[in-house]
């Protein structure tokens, strides 16, 4: 094994601001709904849920907006996070084209979740909150929100999927060892998971599920405010850490990408990397593809319908203009947990309809493949949710030599795997199953929503 090319900053170099594409679309997404009356929500309508900081953030059309000095003395434990060249990948592969990546599980939580998560505890905590709901799928979110949390003296309740709760119990015992409490969703402790669990006392969760338990307690409490770790226009905001600096490496490196790639769960992390290059579109005319990779399973961008849905099942949260498959949908237990979301995220929403943004959908063994070809070509275990990217750089660089061009590949390896290791078990006994939705299924989930139309 070759040593791989690694494109360092210093700690000089890291960026000082988040990037807010807000600033610079051609076409501003629509508002979000208020649940009950259906009108734009307004700051006031968002104040129980979140602290008013991170609302200004939400609805901000600054193109910069400053990191706060507690933020970056945390970002920097972690960051800025390498970018890797994978030599080895590109050997093996015999492609003429070159591979980029951009590693995120080099932190406490092993994702990049902990770029927002330390920015969200830091404004609740400046705001006199004392503890924060939240949900998690995978477990990535919940681990990164309960470092936060922990650091900045809050507490934590975490609605973890249960599905994933009974997958990953390494994710679980992480969070209660960073001080988190950690419940089963659906659970019986809120008046959604128990409706949830009279319909279907089986049922393995989902995102939407785990969201309606977390906002139903936070609203009970004026002390407690809700998170989200994704979806949401100032989570994407924080991420954007990752493209710019990525941009700083790729010019170290003497190079610039033809394609951005990430994976797709609410989008977070492919907003995270491919937001700052699609400013250098916008503004400076940089040719530059952007690429996420979503499971065929639970394909939104691919076959949702555009439409104002509700990010949680229960319908307490704002509507909002995205690619949906209906809050009423519970994904396949793929071992992608956090991409097993109904809804996108409005502002990829926009850009995919505008023709900004590509998107894929692919099956999960297919993806288990080249996450198990890069681990042993680069020697990190991706997260089964990563392996989606991966997937899609391999079909790029292959894609590339049939039409015989190199192209220069970029794509977020989000996570590291560590704590999927019988999700690899399975794949490798053969037992890991691959699932597409029909359009019968995706017809059902659809029916009888009743919301409001977009032209």
């Amino acid at each position: 094994m070759e040593k791989r090319k690694k494109i360092n900053l210093s700690e000089s170099e890291m960026p000082r601001q988040w990037y807010n594409i807000l600033a610079d679309m051609p076409n501003k997404p629509l508002p979000p709904l208020h649940p009950g009356t259906r009108q734009p929500v307004g700051p006031d309508d968002l104040a129980p849920i979140f602290p008013m900081e991170l609302i200004k953030q939400e609805v901000s059309t600054e193109r910069y907006i400053d990191i706060p000095d507690e933020v970056l003395d945390l970002y920097r434990y972690f960051r800025p996070s390498p970018l890797f060249r994978a030599h080895n990948l590109e050997k093996l592969l015999g492609t003429k084209s070159k591979i980029y990546y951009k590693y995120e599980g080099g932190n406490y939580s092993g994702s990049h979740k902990a770029n927002t998560a330390i920015a969200q505890a830091y404004y609740n905590k400046k705001e006199g909150v004392r503890r924060i709901t939240t949900e998690t799928g995978a477990g990535q979110w919940g681990s990164a929100m309960s470092f936060a949390c922990n650091h900045f003296g809050l507490e934590l309740l975490v609605f973890m999927v249960r599905v994933s709760y009974e997958q990953k119990p390494g994710r679980k015992l992480l969070m209660n060892s960073y001080n988190a409490k950690v419940v089963p969703s659906p659970s019986n402790m809120t008046g959604a998971g128990r409706k949830i669990l009279a319909a279907d006392p089986d049922s393995p969760g989902s995102l939407g599920i785990a969201i309606s338990e977390a906002l139903e307690i936070a609203v009970q409490d004026p002390y407690t405010k809700y998170s989200l770790g994704s979806v949401l226009n100032h989570v994407i905001l924080h991420q954007t850490i990752i493209g710019q600096e990525a941009l700083l490496q790729m010019e170290k490196a003497g190079d610039y990408p033809d394609v951005v790639i990430g994976c797709f769960g609410g989008g977070s992390n492919f907003s995270g990397i491919a937001f700052p290059f699609l400013r250098e579109k916008f503004l400076n005319n940089r040719d530059i593809r952007l690429l996420t990779i979503e499971p065929a399973s639970c394909p939104k961008l691919t076959r949702g319908r555009f439409m104002y849905d509700f990010g949680d099942t229960a319908g307490m949260t704002p509507l909002l203009p995205m690619y949906s498959l209906g809050h009423n949908f519970i994904p396949e237990k793929i071992h992608a947990g956090g991409l097993r979301y109904h809804g996108a995220g409005v502002l990829v929403s926009q850009l995919l309809r505008d023709g900004y943004v590509e998107a894929r959908a692919k099956m999960q063994r297919e993806c288990f493949e080249g996450g198990v070809l890069f681990a042993r070509t680069e020697g990190i275990l991706p997260a089964p949710e990563s392996t989606y990217a991966i997937a899609g750089a391999l079909d790029e660089a292959r894609r590339a030599d049939i039409e015989g061009v190199s192209k220069t590949i970029l794509f977020n390896l989000s996570g590291h795997g560590h704590f999927d290791i019988s999700a690899y078990e399975k794949y490798f006994e053969g037992n890991l199953p691959d699932h597409a939705l029909t359009e019968a299924e995706i017809e059902a989930s659809l029916q009888g929503l009743d919301l409001p139309a977009i032209d």
